[in-house]
């Protein structure tokens, strides 16, 4: 028996390692006790679109009050509000949904700052989660639209997790519209002369997976335009 194999065998019977593999296995139940949980809820909604932003913007921000007069708008074109669920955009979201007589869903994340349900969330569209990626598959799944107002890096981290999937035809295009020219047009800026021209590591037409916009009306008619010109309806 090599050294190798000698540690190996040292370390399965170890105990703390066994209870380590129990602790492995039974996550693997609240994982998908997580996913049946969100799959059962939201798949009652209807057609929604997703709004992003930061937890950190306040009441009275000029991006709070865009975030909100957005929700409004899209419950007037039938669509339901899905966001975050916690503070700054993602509250004016569903302030806005609430106000417009629409669904306002809250995909809540356990965090240990920052993150709280906020006031707007329909009792019985609220979900908090544990874990990201499940949380992220629900923004996606039951989604037509993605509105993205500014944020950090979980506001990106949702950005591109969307643009891979369109782009790897993981799953079909849906409009996603950046709210805030000043904001955003440094970062496509950078992805087309440094992604594209420098490295080629996209294509042109990625470009196009996204649009950016400065007004409430803009990105609404840009989710609306979409599924016109396309003969497309939302997913329900």
């Amino acid at each position: 028996m090599s050294d190798i194999d000698d540690k190996i065998r040292k370390a399965f019977a170890n105990k703390d390692w066994n209870e380590h593999r129990a602790a492995d296995a039974w996550q693997i139940f609240k994982v998908m006790g997580e996913f049946v949980e969100g799959f059962d809820k939201l798949s009652k909604i209807g057609p929604c679109v997703s709004i992003f932003g930061s937890a950190r913007t306040k009441p009275g921000h000029k991006y709070y009050k865009l975030a909100e007069e957005i929700a409004y708008m899209l419950t007037q074109e039938g669509y339901g509000i899905i966001t975050g669920g916690g503070p700054g955009i993602m509250e004016a979201a569903n302030k806005g949904a609430k106000a417009g007589g629409g669904k306002s869903v809250g995909l809540n994340i356990d965090l240990p700052f920052e993150q709280f349900s906020n006031p707007y969330i329909d009792n019985d569209k609220i979900i908090t989660f544990d874990y990201f990626f499940v949380r992220k598959v629900m923004f996606v799944k039951y989604a037509q639209g993605f509105v993205v107002l500014p944020g950090g890096f979980g506001t990106l981290d949702e950005l591109f997790e969307a643009l891979t999937l369109i782009q790897t035809l993981k799953i079909g295009r849906f409009p996603i519209i950046l709210v805030g020219k000043s904001y955003w047009e440094g970062l496509l800026n950078w992805v087309k002369t440094s992604m594209l021209e420098e490295e080629n590591n996209i294509k042109a037409e990625d470009l196009d997976l996204c649009l950016i916009v400065d007004t409430a009306e803009e990105a609404v008619k840009s989710i609306v335009d979409f599924y016109s010109k396309y003969l497309l309806k939302p997913n329900f």
